[in-house]
């Protein structure tokens, strides 16, 4: 029974990233056929909106590493959550920032 507690313990951390992966590039997809995708006029805010989802996975990888000192869980766990849940913070910032003209 323990090691079973302890496969999913292990397995828990790849299945919730891997589900937020599959939700984020499942979304881009279907706007990309529809053709809905973000785009602004000038360069500079188009770069920054392109680069939304890889800054939010950088800050969740950051944020991850700063509590995992904090609270007592494995540091690769912890990474690979950060970086899943930043990857979702910022598909939800892009979204935000593509609406606004």
């Amino acid at each position: 029974m323990g090691s079973m507690m302890e496969i999913g313990r292990i397995l828990f951390p790849l299945v919730v990233v891997a589900g937020i992966a599959v939700f984020v590039i499942k979304r881009l997809q279907s706007k990309h056929k529809q053709g809905t995708l973000g785009k602004k006029k000038s360069k500079s805010a188009q770069s920054l909106l392109d680069s939304l989802l890889p800054l939010g996975m950088l800050a969740g990888t950051a944020v991850s590493v700063i509590i995992s000192m904090i609270v007592q869980i494995p540091l690769l766990s912890i990474i690979g959550l950060g970086a899943g849940i930043g990857l979702l913070v910022g598909y939800f910032a892009y979204e935000v920032y593509s609406r606004k003209p």
